[in-house]
This record gives structure tokens, sequence and C-alpha cells, in this order.
């Protein structure tokens, strides 16, 4: 996957979704688990930005507003299906979305995804 292919995954699982597909805040949005795969595309893709953006001054905004998603909204989601007690998510999900955020982090402060905690 090279950086513009990585982006444009993140935005359209998050803040400019394609009409064909499910995206992944879309689905947690209405309680429901992310589709097999699409956590691990995800990740991937954050891995692809970090080293894409490495040393780089600033974010462009839309790209800015889907990490702020995938690291805050996403985590909220959880946390409201949770709370409902009617949404039944996947036992890894919970620490799928702190690697998500790590990753986001790792964006954010220009640090390899690795040495994260």
């Amino acid at each position: 996957m090279d950086f513009q292919t990585a982006r444009q995954f993140i935005l359209m699982q998050t803040v400019t979704p394609a009409l064909d597909q499910e995206p992944f805040i879309e689905r947690l949005r209405q309680g429901q688990p992310p589709i097999p795969g699409q956590v691990t595309s995800l990740l991937l893709a954050l891995k692809v930005v970090t080293e894409g953006l490495r040393r780089e001054p600033t974010l462009e905004r839309a790209l800015a507003h889907a990490l702020f998603v995938l690291s805050y909204e996403s985590r909220q989601c959880y946390l409201k299906g949770q709370r409902s007690q009617q949404t039944e998510w996947p036992p890894m999900l919970d620490e799928d979305l702190e690697r998500i955020a790590q990753a986001v982090e790792a964006i954010l402060t220009d640090l390899p995804a690795e040495t994260q905690t």
C-alpha cells in the first residue's frame, strides 16, 4: 500500500465514505462490529501514513479530522455500545481500538508506532 492509497482508505473509512462501502466508523455508529479485515487494513494504512508523514511539520485538515474520528469517535461508539448492552462487540475490538489510537498518536507525535505504550 502506498501513501496516497493509505490516506484515501483512512478518509473513506471515516469522513468521506464511498456510497458502495460500509465505512468503519459508520458501522460503529450503528452498533455493528467492523467487517472482518477492516481493522487490519486500517492499522496497515495508519502505519503507511505514519512513515509517509515522518517529520512533516503539518497535517492537512481532512486527514487530521479522519485521525480524530478514528482515535476518539470510534472509542466513544464502542463505549456507547457497551453501556447500551444491546451491542455485542468482537472480543478483540477494545484492543484494536487501542492499537488504532496508538497509531494515530504516532502520527501526531512523529514517533514510530512500535515505541508507543
